[in-house]
């Protein structure tokens, strides 16, 4: 059986606002990230979705409850947001000033995820999920999709550097002529 993917950012928070790296930090979505949540049922509701998960961070799982999808979400801690360890609620900026050559993607993270650590979390769902097949939508955070994307087309969590995914944005990983593709990106 064939396995589409639907990648599913959470919808603005606080944090998302101010650009700090919110990992595990459990923060509410802001008004206007319910109201981005709510925006994305008529997006979802013709679609028909084999399963549906949702990481453990209330911003997910009310953005997935938020979108129509939640009576039928499990949650999946593998859909957890990098940990970030001490860079937490941190800014980029804030972050370079104390080590300028920092990179998610290439630095290691004290207290937190390298991307190695990642890449081995994100393979392993993906091998999951691809051996359940059908589709399946997936209500998460922004570092982690773009490195779920990374892996799926490249096998390389640091692919996902070079994408950008904003709140409430929908992207699909799908598989075309035996290649697995990215179908849609930030929509």
């Amino acid at each position: 059986m064939s396995t589409t993917l639907w990648l599913i950012r959470h919808g603005e928070t606080e944090w998302t606002i101010s650009g700090q790296h919110t990992g595990r930090t459990d923060i509410a979505l802001t008004e206007n990230g319910r109201k981005q949540a709510l925006s994305l049922k008529s997006r979802l509701e013709h679609q028909n979705f084999d399963q549906v998960f949702t990481s453990p961070l209330q911003r997910a799982h009310e953005t997935c409850v938020l979108a129509g999808l939640g009576e039928q979400a499990q949650i999946e801690p593998d859909l957890m947001e990098w940990n970030y360890g001490v860079y937490e609620g941190l800014t980029t900026p804030e972050i370079l000033k104390a080590e300028p050559d920092w990179s998610l993607w290439t630095s290691d993270v004290e207290n937190g995820e390298t991307a190695a650590q990642v890449q081995k979390r994100v393979s392993g769902l993906l091998e999951r999920l691809t051996a359940q097949g059908g589709t399946i939508a997936l209500f998460a955070h922004g570092h982690i999709l773009r490195s779920l994307i990374g892996v799926w087309i490249h096998n390389d969590v640091r692919l996902g550097e070079n994408l950008a995914l904003d709140t409430a944005s929908v992207s699909v990983l799908d598989i075309h002529r035996g290649a697995r593709v990215l179908r849609r990106l930030n929509a």
